[in-house]
């Protein structure tokens, strides 16, 4: 039996259509900060701000541009979660922990709904690192 069928279908729905507004949402936000470098191996780059050529402009060009990368990944990983997760829930295998094997519980993966793995083993690996 799959998680998919232990969990409710009708959960694993609403996550779905969550997981896909949130996908559309980043990808729209990454859009509004990046713009398309054929020369990155992901063909996206972070747009570097003009704001002139004095140095408190220049100082604020660089901070708002190292904010925007950092950003730009951060987004980038919700992104590669929530593929993650949907790919699992076409395969079935959502809601189960990648670890151990065992069912995630109902109420992490609504908090969570990108987890791929269980409360015992997420806390066993952050103890470790």
């Amino acid at each position: 039996m799959t998680a998919e069928n232990q969990i409710a279908k009708k959960i694993i729905e609403e996550i779905k259509t969550s997981l896909l507004v949130q996908k559309k949402q980043i990808v729209d936000d990454l859009n509004d900060i990046s713009k398309t470098d054929i020369h990155e191996a992901d063909n996206r780059g972070t747009q570097f701000p003009e704001y002139g050529d004095k140095p408190d402009e220049n100082a604020q060009e660089i901070s708002d541009f190292s904010t925007t990368v950092a950003t730009q990944k951060i987004l980038e990983k919700s992104l590669e979660d929530i593929d993650k997760a949907l790919t699992r829930i076409e395969k079935g295998t959502y809601g189960t922990c990648k670890y151990c094997g065992k069912l995630i519980a109902e109420k992490r993966l609504m908090a969570r709904p990108t987890a791929g793995a269980c409360v015992a083993c997420k806390t066993e690996l952050q103890e470790n690192d």
